[in-house]
């Protein structure tokens, strides 16, 4: 396979960007996501997909409930704090404010667009990423948004590189 040929294809999606938030046994978890996508139309589901190298799948594979906030083009330092920082080091959401759902799913009110999300499944298919299949029990909008997508986030540098897997399939 060529990766140059790879890379310019997936060059071309240029997803948006969302923050993930999770929480488990009173532990907050949240990373910035490019993997994500819609996957079933009748009943609503929504995949998205973690780093094995984060706290946030640590947290997630023991949480029931997620939250994907999209981020507009003006939350570039949101997706900055939580894509460039290691949660289990940084309160990534010290300075914020912050609601939780009656699952505990930490709500970020500076992204009122947002899917609350019930994990029906996980896949591991042995990559540096692992699937969370969800069923999502509610969606939230603030209004109409243009979204920040990966592209306009090339200047990040991830908080840990997709060699650092956590664990092994």
């Amino acid at each position: 396979m060529s990766d140059e040929a790879f890379e310019s294809l997936m060059t071309s999606v240029d997803p948006p960007l969302v923050v993930v938030t999770t929480a488990a046994e009173d532990e907050r978890a949240g990373c910035l996501v490019g993997f994500h996508s819609q996957s079933s139309i009748d009943s609503g589901h929504y995949s998205l997909w973690l780093s094995k190298a984060n706290h946030t799948y640590r947290t997630g594979l023991r949480a029931t409930h997620f939250a994907v906030h999209f981020l507009t083009d003006q939350d570039h330092a949101l997706a900055e704090r939580f894509g460039t920082v290691c949660s289990a080091e940084t309160d990534k959401f010290a300075d914020l404010e912050v609601d939780t759902d009656e699952h505990g799913t930490p709500l970020l009110r500076d992204l009122p667009n947002r899917l609350l999300l019930e994990r029906i499944a996980v896949l591991d298919d042995g990559g540096d990423h692992v699937c969370l299949t969800t069923r999502v029990l509610s969606a939230h909008s603030g209004g109409p948004f243009t979204p920040l997508r990966v592209s306009d986030a090339d200047d990040l540098e991830p908080g840990h590189p997709a060699e650092a897997r956590a664990v092994s399939p």
